[in-house]
């Protein structure tokens, strides 16, 4: 196969969700020209000539539970604002290309298969994949919804585990996108610890954390002590109707106050809430409120209020974790990634500040340089 002949595959677990279609959608017409890549740090000057896979040379697919064709998909997604009027027409041919290419999830209410028969079934659908299209390589990356995290004493793996263990048996570069167990159940340890593929997780900062991520910093650099940390979130659309479920949102939760606790060195009080609002859509609002301490212990308060789109916000670092593991994979890394902290909550290791983080990234961009 040629260098110029060379395609990397993008194997999205919750295919026909709105970030993967939001991704999808948003590298045809990046490749295409129609639009900037905008949040796209691999498309930004330090990483020019790492080596990275051209979007234009990616090919997607995945596995999803819902039977919504992409194209429907992007129409819904236009209707609401989150992806340009009319991208959904410019696009069509090559989202509905993708969507020839997903491939029914599991288990599905139901269904009789084995964990084992499930991940069996998934390691062929990737096999297939990459045969008929004859992939380098496959990064699969989680962008499910939410799942609970799962109990002592449960009989069969979380949905997000059979989907790893099938990427890692498939010879397949894994990201977790979301705060669902994937790679990191007790189940599948000796396969997270021994793994030589690269791997990176879990659950992206795209919004709330994100700032939060800044704003820790500042505190501890300043000296000013937070006394607490309170927040609540507002939003619809599938997000919106998982996280309703208590237990989900404890696991999204989980990852948000992680980054203030190894920032700050513990944590303080308050908590996250999550609210469904179905009218919100794929919109969200997320706001926070802080207590800290001042000179000779004079109380202050600030208020931040964060209002956007987590698929948009979510596209973007999707596709730069697609380009950088195909190129970690390429240049025979192996493990977890803690370079990769910029791009999560609860990251494989590494400094907890986003500054460092971003640091660390550019680092990992340098890395990647060398021969194709």
């Amino acid at each position: 196969m040629t260098a110029q002949a060379v395609r990397t595959g993008v194997w999205f677990i919750g295919a026909r969700g709105s970030v993967a279609t939001t991704a999808t959608a948003g590298c045809a017409a990046i490749a295409a020209g129609l639009h900037p890549a905008t949040g796209m740090v691999t498309e930004t000057p330090p990483f020019a000539g790492s080596g990275l896979p051209p979007l234009s040379s990616l090919v997607f697919g995945g596995h999803d539970t819902i039977d919504c064709p992409l194209p429907k998909r992007a129409e819904a997604l236009a209707a609401g604002e989150v992806l340009p009027h009319g991208l959904p027409s410019a696009v069509r041919a090559e989202l509905t290309a993708a969507d020839a290419e997903i491939r029914i999830g599991g288990p599905l209410p139901g269904d009789t298969r084995t964990d084992e028969q499930l991940i069996t079934a998934f390691v062929a659908d990737l096999a297939d994949f990459a045969r008929r299209h004859e992939l380098a390589r496959t990064v699969v990356i989680n962008v499910a919804s939410t799942e609970p995290l799962p109990q002592e004493g449960d009989a069969r793996l979380p949905a997000s585990s059979l989907y790893a263990a099938a990427a890692l048996r498939a010879g397949c570069p894994y990201v977790n996108f979301t705060p669902s167990t994937g790679l990191r159940g007790p189940a599948l340890q000796d396969a997270f610890d021994s793994c030589a593929l690269p791997h990176a997780g879990r659950d992206g900062k795209t919004g709330q954390t994100l700032l939060r991520s800044v704003l820790a910093p500042m505190f501890v650099q300043r000296a000013l002590p937070v006394r607490a940390w309170s927040g609540t979130n507002l939003l619809g659309g599938g997000d919106g109707a998982a996280l309703a479920d208590p237990a989900a949102a404890a696991a999204k939760n989980a990852g948000k106050e992680r980054v203030l606790a190894d920032t700050l060195g513990t944590a303080p009080e308050g908590e996250v809430h999550i609210d469904d609002v179905p009218a919100m859509g794929d919109w969200k609002t997320a706001w926070d409120h802080i207590a800290f301490d001042g000179f000779l212990g004079s109380r202050m308060i600030l208020q931040t209020i964060w209002q956007g789109c987590d698929s948009a916000l979510a596209a973007p670092l999707v596709l730069d974790l697609a380009r950088l593991m195909a190129r970690a994979h390429e240049k025979g890394l192996s493990g977890p990634r803690p370079e990769l902290g910029f791009y999560f909550k609860d990251p494989d290791g590494g400094p907890a500040a986003l500054s460092e983080q971003y640091a660390a990234l550019l680092a990992f961009g340098e890395r990647l340089r060398g021969e194709r």
